[in-house]
């Protein structure tokens, strides 16, 4: 069980924007800190919105948040955020590990929103910690960064660190941390004027993606292929899990997904080493074992049929558009 700080005492927070952040996890976090200060009629929170330069950083809508702060005029936060959101990776440099890194010794709460949680790894702030991070993440920050215990909770609190995944989740996240000052009562009223019907408990797992009208049998199917790929996986097993025969999930893939569970499970693991390869620098040698191929070859082959082109050329890609974003970024 992680243990919990005193959420009570947090007062003044700070949102770090990283380019290409998600706007509505930041959005959700500092709404629920907003609605609580009405209610309460007082100004229980405060908040800044953050870059490392003071520059407005544009999100992945699009957008920006004004006014943004400079992380070097702004005062001593009680927990600051890293909000990530789509190639969290290139908006991850030196000057932003150097500086949670400052935080860090310093004593601040670190946190992350969405894909944040990379940023936090990848400074070695999260060894010995468990954490979360949006589900489209996973598979490639836990093979990047074995030594952490990343769990497919919405969020996860553990001591000096909160972490969570992106969408609603933060606003679940705020809500306990509002608990712990105002109590239960506080945050039903913040969940009546936010029109929600529940508030989710961090350790409530972020759902696996599901089409609508799904059977329920071929839904508890898809849960285990999409958890498990990473391994090797027996028909006789997934058929088990969603209480059917070998048979009765032949059919319902068929029907349903027009292919046999044999072909959708080759199929999520070329979609999760497609992701390897965008997010992580891992080797392609080694994204091909990790995502359950036996050899190089049939991993080549398997993803040239699916996707058009070889994983190699994937790659080549995915640098070439980081060498391009970051030659803008340096002309800006």
């Amino acid at each position: 069980m992680s243990a919990l700080p005193d959420l009570s005492s947090f007062r003044r927070f700070g949102f770090l924007t990283l380019s290409g952040y998600s706007m509505i996890a930041v959005s959700n976090a500092i709404e629920a800190l907003r609605m609580a200060n009405r209610l309460a009629g007082e100004e229980a929170y405060t908040w800044s919105v953050l870059s490392l330069d003071g520059e407005a950083a544009l999100s992945s809508n699009g957008l920006s948040l004004a006014p943004t702060h400079s992380v070097r005029t702004t005062p001593r936060f009680d927990v600051v955020f890293v909000c990530g959101g789509v190639d969290v990776r290139a908006a991850t440099g030196a000057a932003l590990l150097t500086w949670l890194r400052q935080q860090a010794r310093q004593g601040v709460v670190l946190g992350a929103l969405c894909t944040g949680t990379f940023a936090l790894a990848e400074a070695g702030l999260l060894r010995g910690y468990r954490c979360a991070i949006h589900w489209e993440n996973l598979p490639s920050i836990r093979e990047e960064f074995p030594e952490i215990d990343i769990t497919d909770d919405f969020f996860v609190i553990d001591r000096n660190r909160l972490t969570c995944t992106g969408g609603l989740a933060p606003l679940d996240m705020m809500l306990k941390i509002i608990a712990s000052r105002y109590g239960m009562s506080r945050v039903n009223e913040i969940s009546t004027q936010f029109l929600l019907e529940r508030d989710r408990p961090g350790d409530e797992r972020q759902p696996v993606p599901v089409p609508p009208g799904t059977p329920e049998a071929m839904a508890r199917a898809l849960s285990l292929i999409e958890r498990e790929s990473d391994r090797p996986l027996r028909i006789e097993e997934i058929a088990g899990a969603a209480h059917l025969s070998v048979r009765q999930l032949e059919r319902i893939f068929r029907r349903h997904a027009g292919v046999t569970p044999a072909a959708y499970l080759v199929g999520v693991r070329l979609e999760r080493a497609r992701r390897l390869l965008r997010q992580t620098t891992m080797s392609v040698t080694d994204i091909g074992t990790a995502c359950g191929f036996v050899s190089s070859s049939h991993f080549s082959s398997a993803y040239r049929s699916r996707f058009g082109c070889p994983p190699r050329d994937e790659r080549r890609r995915k640098e070439g558009s980081s060498r391009q974003t970051s030659t803008m970024d340096v002309s800006a």
